[in-house]
C-alpha cells in the first residue's frame, strides 16, 4: 500500500480495507483475463462446452462487481475518505464495471462456438482470433498498470487503444466484402461482425481503466483531452 502512495491512517483497519478491497479488484481482473482467454480457445476449436462454462462462469464475474461495490459503499459511508483515498475508491468503482462489461464481451466471443456452421479455419476466425490476442495482451497490460498504479504504463496502454480500432475497421471491410461476395454467409458473417464488436469495446474499457489510474495518482480527469495534454500529465512530477 505504501508505494501506491496512499495515506496512512491512525486505523490500521482502514488500511486493510483499502488493501483487501483493491486485492479483490485484482482477483476480478484476473478472472476476467482468463474468461477472454478462454473464449477465443472455445471459438477457435468449436468447444460448446468451454463456451457454455464461460457463459456460466460470467455469473461470478457481476457477483464480484456487486460484491466489491458493496464493499466500497461501507467503505464510504463508515470512513468518509478524502484525497488520494477517495480517488483510490472512485477509481475501483469505475474499474470493476468496465471489467464486468469485459466480461459481457468475452461471453459474446463464446457464443460463435456454438454456431456449428461456422469453421474455424475460416480467415474471417482466424483475423478475430488475432484480434483477441492483441486485446489479450492489452487486458494484460492494463491489469498490470492497475496493480502497480504505473502512470507511465497506463499511458502506453491508453494510446494501444487506436491500433485496436485500426484492427477492427480492417476486419469489418474484410467481413463486409465477404458477406458481398457469397450473401448465404451473411447471418454467419453477423455472428463474427458481433464477436468483432465485443473485442473493440474491450479496448475502449482498457484505456477507460488506464484513465482511472491516472486519475487517481495524478489528481487529473483526463477523459477527452488530447494527446498532448494527456502526455503532460502523465509526465508532469
Amino acid at each position: 500500500m505504501d508505494d501506491l502512495k496512499l495515506n496512512r491512517h491512525i486505523s490500521g483497519q482502514f488500511n486493510a480495507e483499502l488493501e483487501h478491497v483493491r486485492n479483490q479488484v485484482m482477483i476480478m481482473g484476473g478472472l476476467v483475463e482468463r474468461q477472454l482467454e478462454q473464449s477465443l480457445v472455445a471459438m477457435m476449436e468449436s468447444d460448446i462446452e468451454l463456451a457454455n462454462r464461460i457463459i456460466e462462469g460470467d455469473k461470478k464475474v457481476n457477483a464480484m462487481e456487486v460484491s466489491i461495490d458493496e464493499e466500497c459503499t461501507r467503505i464510504i459511508a463508515k470512513r468518509q475518505p478524502a484525497a488520494s483515498d477517495l480517488r483510490l475508491i472512485m477509481a475501483i468503482l469505475k474499474t470493476i464495471a468496465d471489467l464486468e462489461r469485459i466480461g459481457d464481451s468475452a461471453e459474446r466471443i463464446a457464443t460463435i462456438a456454438l454456431d456449428k456452421k461456422l469453421d474455424p479455419k475460416s480467415t474471417m476466425l482466424v483475423n478475430v482470433e488475432g484480434m483477441g490476442r492483441q486485446l489479450l495482451k492489452m487486458l494484460h497490460e492494463t491489469l498490470d498498470a492497475f496493480a502497480r498504479m504505473d502512470v507511465e504504463a497506463a499511458y502506453q496502454v491508453h494510446r494501444k487503444d487506436r491500433e485496436i480500432d485500426q484492427s477492427y475497421e480492417a476486419l469489418l471491410r474484410q467481413l463486409m466484402t465477404h458477406m458481398m461476395e457469397d450473401p448465404r454467409a451473411i447471418p454467419h458473417v453477423l455472428t463474427v461482425m458481433w464477436a468483432a464488436r465485443a473485442l473493440e469495446r474491450i479496448g475502449d474499457r482498457c484505456q477507460n481503466i488506464s484513465e482511472y489510474i491516472i486519475y487517481f495518482v495524478k489528481g487529473k480527469d483526463i477523459r477527452h483531452v488530447d494527446n498532448k495534454t494527456l502526455r503532460q500529465t502523465v509526465a508532469r512530477s
